[in-house]
């Protein structure tokens, strides 16, 4: 049963980046909007996130749809908590310890304390997994592009001599 569901999450993540692929687009445009996409969805926007998505889309026209909708995809609510567990992680490693429990602060100072890590941990992570997936996208991109030019270019004729090597 989960071989199956992540085949299926697989296979859509492979639609929808296919898409991109084959778009009009640069392959710099293509790895932005998905990078785009990575940022907003690695945010805690509490699903405003997919509202942004359509304002960039209608904003600027460089933006590949299929490419940062498929970031959606890639962060999905079974990643999620992944990504705000290791957030958490992340804001206590740049703020400089845990200071969630501490024995001398009241319940409002830590729960502010916790939401400071998670915010500071979520920005530092959302710029990484951007940078990583911008990375990523381009250079799938290009290759993508690359073996299809190869592909649909014919094969030049040999000539008489390569007829007769053994």
């Amino acid at each position: 049963m989960v071989r199956r569901r992540l085949s299926r999450y697989r296979a859509r993540v492979r639609r929808k980046l296919l898409t991109a692929f084959r778009e009009e687009r640069t392959p710099r445009q293509i790895a932005a909007s998905f990078a785009l996409g990575i940022f907003i969805t690695a945010l805690p926007t509490g699903g405003v996130g997919i509202g942004l998505f359509f304002v960039f889309i209608s904003v600027w026209s460089w933006i590949s749809k299929p490419a940062i909708f498929a970031a959606v995809i890639v962060l999905n609510p079974v990643v999620k908590p992944a990504v705000y567990l290791a957030s958490f992680q992340v804001g206590a490693l740049v703020l400089g310890q845990n200071r969630v429990r501490s024995s001398e602060t009241t319940m409002t100072e830590s729960a502010w304390a916790g939401i400071q890590q998670l915010l500071v941990g979520n920005v530092v992570l959302a710029v990484a997994l951007s940078g990583l997936g911008y990375v990523l996208l381009l250079s799938l991109t290009r290759r993508y592009r690359r073996r299809s030019n190869q592909q649909s270019i014919p094969a030049p004729p040999s000539d008489i001599r390569g007829l007769f090597r053994r």
